[in-house]
């Protein structure tokens, strides 16, 4: 059972499934693993017929710190600041900081078929002074997050610190500030220049009630609050968090001692790595999430999140590699798998669901599964082709004329293999065939040539039967390279030096499909003759 409806099935009545962001700076397309998990759970409670609320929330109240240094997004003169109350860095006329980034992010969820029924701003919660009981309820119960602290965390907080974060009335930061002395109604605060290295505060003391927006709990607190604010029942949970003694282990404790209720079911998810290490923007590894959304269509990009399990890390480095080829080949099995089509490799035992879950929006699975797709890496070679009618050559390619959805998924994946081309494939996938015979044909073995002379006499005559397809032509190859005892490894790089002076290329039957039979036939022979 795949594991969302594995969920699925140990929870009963309504549920309320909730994640949220803080919008440090510019995001990094791993992040989108939340989202979308939280979009799979929904839709895995909704097929079992529970109702479902599905919220996603931005700490924008959270101050400007060491995260957004690390971006490069910093404004400096508003570390310590909450990000609502940063003005926008581009000047596109947003509210603030934090609506320029979390809108950039936000907007990728759409197109990924993420539709959370709704968006909260906790600067908008605590504004309304909705976190206020919480706030109250923290500080009258000061001693006990403490004890929590130490016992779950071996955290040891000072005698008198007290739960929350205010904003200095002063200097406007809240990154700086340090409460005690809670009589009910105000605490004591002073906002210190040392407190933190990111930040100076500006030496203010005071009282203030830290109602209304006028404070914020912290982290640990904060998201054991909201779970009672929003009665949350479940929540996905990035692995950063989810530690031993870290701080989904310090919120469920808080729930549970503090605001008395049960903490949400959890879902822990592992990291986007690339080479080994998490994915992150802020330090130069890895794609932002806007720009990575341009570039994947919907279906692929959830694919790259679902394919194992959520506690299981996904090794993703799209610069300079094939990753992105391999990941909508990987989709392309698995719809042939679901439409019955034959297929090459293996497949995870819950494809079927997999397959469902990665279409946005519960598209209909069996017309998805048998809708036509080019392959990835031969529509990348194809527009390298000069003179070539795309839409034509994939229609001939199919036998039939394209569907309204298959020319749709043709427009999506040639703008995601112009991208790829652009901005992240390897050297050898950008290929250019020679007009004349290449000289590395000379430095071709006899049994290399006799390949070639062989291959150019099995595909002579009539093609126009539809038989001149990248498959066919790649089972063309595999079959005269075996009549001929050539090892494939030195079938195709003898077709690779013969069409691009070069010892790799795409794959080697849709290169020919590419091309004109008659200008193919005659570089076989010219080649096969060359010495």
């Amino acid at each position: 059972m795949y594991w969302a409806d594995e969920l699925a099935t140990r929870v009963s009545g309504p549920q309320v499934v909730n994640d949220s962001k803080t919008p440090s700076g510019t995001i990094h397309v791993g992040s989108l693993r939340g989202p979308v998990t939280l979009d799979v759970i929904a839709r895995a409670l909704r097929d079992r017929g529970l109702e479902t609320q599905v919220l996603y929330g931005i700490d924008d109240l959270d101050p400007m710190d060491t995260q957004s240094l690390l971006t490069g997004d910093a404004v400096e003169r508003s570390l310590g600041v909450p990000l609502a109350h940063v003005p926008d860095p581009a000047g596109d006329e947003h509210a603030s900081y934090a609506r320029h980034f979390a809108g950039l992010f936000i907007d990728t969820f759409d197109q990924l078929g993420v539709h959370p029924d709704r968006y909260y701003w906790m600067s908008e919660i605590y504004g309304a002074g909705e976190m206020d009981r919480y706030v109250r309820i923290a500080l009258e119960r000061a001693q006990e997050v403490r004890d929590i602290y130490r016992e779950v965390s071996q955290v040891e907080r000072p005698p008198g610190w007290l739960p929350v974060h205010v904003v200095c009335p002063t200097c406007g930061r809240i990154g700086t500030t340090l409460a005690s002395d809670w009589d009910g109604e105000t605490v004591a605060f002073t906002c210190l220049p040392d407190l933190v290295e990111w930040a100076r505060g500006c030496g203010t003391t005071g009282r203030l009630a830290p109602f209304g927006g006028a404070g914020k709990l912290p982290f640990n607190v904060d998201w054991a609050a909201r779970w009672s604010l929003l009665g949350v029942t479940i929540e996905p949970c990035g692995k950063d968090l989810a530690t031993a003694g870290g701080s989904r282990d310090r919120a469920d404790a808080i729930a549970r001692r503090v605001f008395e209720r049960e903490p949400p079911v959890r879902v822990d998810y592992e990291f986007l790595n690339i080479r080994g290490q998490k994915m992150s923007t802020s330090r130069g590894r890895g794609a932002a999430a806007h720009e990575m959304a341009d570039v994947l269509p919907a279906e692929q990009l959830r694919l790259l999140f679902l394919r194992p399990r959520p506690n299981q890390a996904i090794e993703f480095d799209p610069q300079g590699t094939d990753a992105i080829p391999r990941l909508f080949d990987e989709f392309d099995r698995l719809a042939a798998a679901v439409a019955g089509r034959a297929f090459r490799g293996e497949l995870p035992q819950d494809y079927e669901r997999l397959f469902a879950m990665s279409l946005p929006d519960g598209s209909e699975v069996a017309a998805e599964a048998a809708a036509f797709r080019p392959p990835f890496a031969h529509l990348a070679f194809l527009l390298q082709v000069p003179g070539v009618d795309l839409a034509a050559k994939v229609a001939a390619e199919k036998g039939e004329p394209l569907t309204d959805r298959e020319r749709a998924i043709l427009d999506e994946r040639v703008r995601a293999a112009r991208a790829w081309l652009e901005t992240y494939a390897p050297e050898r996938a950008r290929v250019a065939v020679h007009d004349e015979l290449p000289s590395s044909a000379a430095q071709l073995d006899d049994q290399q040539r006799a390949f070639l002379t062989a291959l150019a006499a099995h595909l002579a005559g009539d093609r126009s039967d539809g038989s001149w397809t990248g498959d066919a032509l790649q089972a063309a190859v595999f079959d005269v390279a075996r009549e001929e005892d050539l090892l494939p490894a030195n079938a195709f790089a003898a077709l690779y030096a013969a069409f691009l002076d070069r010892p790799n290329g795409p794959r080697a039957g849709w290169l020919l499909a590419s091309l004109a039979p008659d200008f193919v036939r005659e570089r076989l022979r010219a080649a096969g003759q060359a010495a």
